[in-house]
């Protein structure tokens, strides 16, 4: 099985803590944000506005010193548009020393803008 490689690797420091010391939700969406508009650039180096995160879920917690792969694949791409899937997963540095666990996935729509903010092709061959 050939190894995966994420759109972007995050360790997670106290900053990022709630009251019940695991990791902020606000935090791991804004990750998500960021880990689909990477995705998004592979397919039109323009500026991406995020549009929706569709059914993000979260399965186990994030906690304070994992450290957090976000992996990603473009579902569809339309005439202005990209959904991107994200799928997050937690290394755990524990007991579990390196285990890998599946925390949170989401599906985020992304539109292509100018500089004015105005949805643009993302392809120029796009029919």
């Amino acid at each position: 099985m050939s190894e995966r490689v994420p759109a972007i690797k995050v360790l997670l420091l106290p900053k990022d803590t709630n009251p019940m010391g695991t990791i902020f939700g606000g935090v791991i969406l804004s990750h998500i944000d960021l880990a689909s508009a990477v995705e998004a650039r592979k397919c039109g180096a323009h500026r991406y506005l995020t549009r929706a995160m569709r059914e993000v879920e979260f399965h186990e917690p994030v906690f304070l010193g994992d450290v957090v792969n976000f992996f990603t694949e473009t579902v569809r791409i339309g005439k202005t548009s990209v959904v991107v899937r994200v799928s997050v997963e937690a290394e755990r540095w524990g007991a579990g020393h390196g285990e890998r666990v599946k925390v949170t996935e989401a599906e985020v729509v992304l539109v292509a803008v100018d500089e004015d903010g105005q949805p643009v092709p993302i392809r120029s061959d796009s029919h």
